[in-house]
């Protein structure tokens, strides 16, 4: 399920979700190293003020995980450092997904595990709370909540959660529709345009929306 392995992005997936009619997960979290992808079955952790419950949740883990935290989105405090980022890397994690912020950015790079988050901050857990009992088996990332049962997919895009049991037949759509657009940019770049392969003058007479018109010839972009 590795995108980078795969050469598909987040957006790719985002687009067979629509076409399968799966809600589209997403939150938009961004890479501390550009460039990088993670894709993993959810390991969520509720952060309370103490890294003890990722601590728990890694010794929990099996290889290929991504650690997703849940820090309510606060952008007062970061809860994730080098520290933990090193030690999910040891433990064979393949990232860290943070709704909320991290720290320590520079050494982070330099561990180069993906980590994704809403940003920096210098500050660490401003304060303990009382531990959620739910804490080591759901984790809220904006408006979703997303279990051990989510695969989680990140690239520069932001992140994208799908079910696990629908995880391979997404892959699969999502890659026949990078296989259709990149064989349309390619015509763009021999000279056709994208108007053209999609016979947009033809749509703008036909009186159909535009979606039941690329059904209509087979296009892609929207379907």
């Amino acid at each position: 399920m590795d995108l980078a392995e795969l050469d598909l992005t987040t957006a790719h997936l985002a687009d067979a979700c629509v076409r399968a009619n799966i809600p589209v997960r997403t939150a938009v979290l961004t890479p501390v190293i550009p460039g990088t992808k993670t894709s993993g079955r959810v390991l969520p952790a509720r952060h309370a003020g103490s890294v003890d419950i990722f601590l728990e949740a890694i010794e929990r883990s099996e290889p290929g995980d991504v650690l997703v935290v849940d820090n309510g989105g606060r952008t007062d405090e970061a809860c994730v450092g080098d520290l933990i980022v090193l030690e999910a890397q040891k433990a064979g994690l393949a990232g860290v997904v943070i709704w909320g912020l991290h720290r320590d950015t520079q050494d982070i790079r330099a561990i180069g595990l993906p980590v994704f988050s809403l940003g920096a901050n210098p500050t660490g857990p401003l304060s303990l709370r009382d531990r959620a009992p739910e804490a080591l088996s759901t984790a809220e990332v904006d408006q979703w909540t997303v279990t051990s049962d989510d695969v989680v997919f990140g690239d520069d895009d932001g992140v994208l959660f799908v079910p696990a049991a629908q995880a391979e037949a997404l892959l699969a759509k999502a890659a026949g529709i990078r296989d259709v657009e990149r064989a349309q940019a390619e015509r763009v770049r021999q000279g056709e345009s994208l108007r053209g392969q999609l016979r947009f003058s033809e749509y703008l007479a036909s009186g159909l929306t535009f979606r039941e018109h690329l059904r209509k010839i087979g296009g892609a972009v929207e379907e």
